[in-house]
């Protein structure tokens, strides 16, 4: 048993994370190389190493023949005959090859091979365990600056946080820890490349799944997104489960969920409204804090037609009209948001009017008869009171008369 082969390897694997097969693989062809280097060719040489022991030998396969014009792919008869006396012309002998009487060139080769496949592995090994987290969160250490760009320390490689994927006006300091939203992972002779963002809408999402049991458990779904990394993000969220409110699930008690993922975001905004199959529900929804007098959404043309009251309309659409981009971002409406005064100038306003009006007419008719009927109940039930405490009065004042006629003496 070859004992510190086998220990070698056991430890490459171990810290690497290098698979003994492609170790024992790189082994192989390395004395391949070195055959080739020492003997010319190595066309002719196989090597048969033994996985649980580490054992392995090296042997060339020569043809028999009478005169050898090829001393590396033959052998004479004589020879033949001397290592077992059943060979003839035409055979073939398996020829040992011992892998000390390489050169020192043959060596070095053989070793280069070995550390080469080596950093292969080891590539691949870090390709592979970082694509499984490609579009997943991640914590990396800030290393340095490199020119408008961050090199971002993930644990065994660094990733790329590039101008373009920074929140503007956000700046960090060496050392510090940040949660990432990893892009892209590339494979590049010089190992995986990775691509990181702070601004992707996903980032959110997964810093919810991190900090909310239910949305990572999937009780709570969040069906849409829109971020302006760095001012305000819309989340519309939906509870596959009817005893859970899926707004409080994400924001905690006392805020306690959400506001860890604010202070995650440096102070980011973030409205977090309940989902709606309806989307004039989900628009109204989506315009929160501001009060929506009625909305017209054609589902067809994608549109929605949004009437609010005068002293909203500033709220409604938001500081540089953030409020009213991400609502529509949020529901996937072109939204077009009027003040009733405005409505009520352009028309717009008359038909929803009509029909409020019309219903509160019903409304006001049929209530106007069940008074009416009601008050003249009353006024019968008086009446009748009325009567009968008139009657009760003259039987009173007729009873008194003849107790004092009674009274008087004859």
């Amino acid at each position: 048993m070859n004992t510190e082969l086998l220990e070698a390897l056991n430890i490459l694997e171990k810290e690497k994370n290098i698979s003994k097969g492609a170790l024992l693989e790189a082994i192989e062809q390395s004395l391949l190389q070195a055959c080739k280097n020492h003997f010319g060719k190595a066309d002719n040489v196989k090597v048969t190493i033994n996985p649980e022991t580490c054992d392995f030998s090296v042997y060339a396969e020569k043809e028999v023949v009478e005169e050898v014009e090829d001393s590396v792919l033959q052998i004479s008869l004589a020879d033949a005959k001397m290592k077992d006396s059943k060979y003839e012309v035409g055979d073939i002998v398996n020829v040992e090859i011992k892998s000390k009487e390489f050169g020192r060139i043959a060596t070095q080769n053989a070793k280069n091979v070995i550390l080469q496949k080596i950093r292969e592995e080891e590539r691949k090994v870090l390709y592979n365990q970082y694509y499984e987290k490609e579009h997943d969160l991640v914590t990396g250490i800030v290393q340095r600056y490199v020119g408008n760009n961050v090199s971002i320390n993930l644990g065994k490689v660094d990733a790329l946080l590039t101008e373009n994927e920074q929140v503007r006006g956000e700046t960090f300091r060496p050392t510090e820890r940040i949660k990432l939203y990893v892009l892209e992972v590339k494979d590049t002779p010089k190992g995986p490349k990775i691509l990181v963002s702070r601004t992707h809408p996903e980032l959110v999402k997964r810093l919810f799944e991190a900090e909310v049991t239910e949305v990572r458990d999937g009780i709570v779904e969040m069906k849409s997104i829109a971020r302006e990394a760095g001012s305000r993000t819309k989340i519309a969220v939906w509870s596959n489960d009817s005893d859970v409110d899926a707004v409080g699930a994400c924001v905690g008690m006392n805020g306690a969920r959400v506001n860890a993922i604010v202070d995650e975001l440096r102070g980011e905004k973030i409205d977090i409204i309940n989902w709606d199959e309806n989307p004039a529900l989900l628009i109204e929804n989506a315009l929160s804090p501001a009060k929506v007098i009625s909305v017209m959404a054609d589902p067809d043309e994608k549109t929605a037609k949004v009437i609010v009251p005068d002293y909203q309309l500033s709220l409604a659409i938001g500081k540089e009209g953030q409020n009213a981009r991400l609502a529509a971002r949020l529901t996937g409406f072109k939204i077009d948001i009027k003040s009733e005064t405005q409505a009520r100038e352009a028309g717009d306003f008359e038909y929803y009017e009509e029909e409020f009006d019309e219903g509160d007419d019903e409304d006001s008719y049929s209530e106007l008869e069940e008074d009416d009927t009601s008050i003249s109940e009353e006024i019968e039930v008086e009446e009748d009171e009325l009567i009968t405490a008139e009657s009760s009065e003259e039987d009173t004042a007729e009873d008194y008369a003849e107790d004092d006629q009674e009274e008087q003496p004859e």
